[in-house]
């Protein structure tokens, strides 16, 4: 199983724009963060290699041309918040080249606010050349994609239901401020735990560094990476002096392997 970190930054990015900042001005490639996603690429029970994508955020395309994207077999939808889906037409690529609509998974409301923000892909008349989409709602409990069980982990972004997802033995979180002692069980025993750490300081929604490491020293994974990094969590390299050994700073391109 192998992730790539698409993007690991805020809704915003980093640099951010018109932004000054000592981060948005760094020229260390680690602190130029596109909007957050990961690229899973995992066997599933019949050895069959798939690939799959965590949110379609605004650089989507951006994204997939980098690390030069091939093959996708569907796209899991954390939730509805527009740097996470904002790049969603962009998977019609892929409907040219595999010759198939493209299955997406969501719960019912993400979904539902798709179907809004993007009328015409599911609009009964449709336009030559527009993205064809298979939809699938998801709700908290396992289901399988092309043979691969996925968990999704039930956590809130303020008041906000937001899924984490468990591969196997990684789980990814981003945009997270609250997991429930019963979500947390389903992550107990992974060895690789991607979880969302916005900034130093207390914000409404969002998980705090502190906070972050909290959980994951509770939950004691092998290795943990931060993602949906904001400028205002500081410089990489300054950040990642701070961390306990098992923790790291994800940064755009990383590559981890399981």
């Amino acid at each position: 199983m192998k992730v790539t970190f698409l993007g690991t930054g805020t809704s915003q990015g980093v640099p951010v724009i018109a932004c000054e900042c000592e981060v948005c001005q760094s020229l260390d490639y680690r602190d130029k963060r596109l909007r957050v996603s990961i690229h899973i690429e995992v066997e599933n029970q019949n050895g069959e290699e798939k690939s799959f994508i965590v949110d379609t955020g605004a650089d989507f395309r951006q994204q997939c041309l980098r690390e030069r994207i091939k093959k996708l077999d569907a796209v899991l939808y954390t939730h509805q918040h527009k740097d996470h889906t904002a790049g969603m037409d962009e998977v019609r690529s892929f409907n040219f080249s595999q010759k198939k609509d493209m299955p997406i998974y969501a719960r019912e409301p993400v979904l539902e606010q798709l179907k809004r923000e993007f009328a015409y892909i599911f609009a009964d008349f449709k336009y030559p050349g527009i993205p064809q989409v298979e939809t699938h709602i998801i709700e908290n409990k396992a289901f399988e994609v092309e043979g691969v069980k996925i968990i999704p982990i039930d956590v809130l972004h303020y008041k906000l239901p937001v899924f984490g997802f468990r591969i196997k033995d990684f789980t990814y979180i981003t945009d997270v401020n609250f997991i429930s002692e019963e979500e947390l069980e389903k992550v107990k025993g992974t060895k690789i735990l991607v979880l969302g750490a916005l900034q130093k300081e207390e914000h409404i929604s969002h998980y705090t560094l502190d906070q972050a490491i909290e959980v994951i020293q509770k939950l004691n994974p092998e290795k943990a990476y931060l993602t949906h990094i904001s400028h205002k969590m500081g410089l990489h390299k300054s950040v990642s002096e701070e961390l306990p050994p098992n923790i790291e700073l994800a940064h755009d391109g990383l590559q981890i392997k399981l």
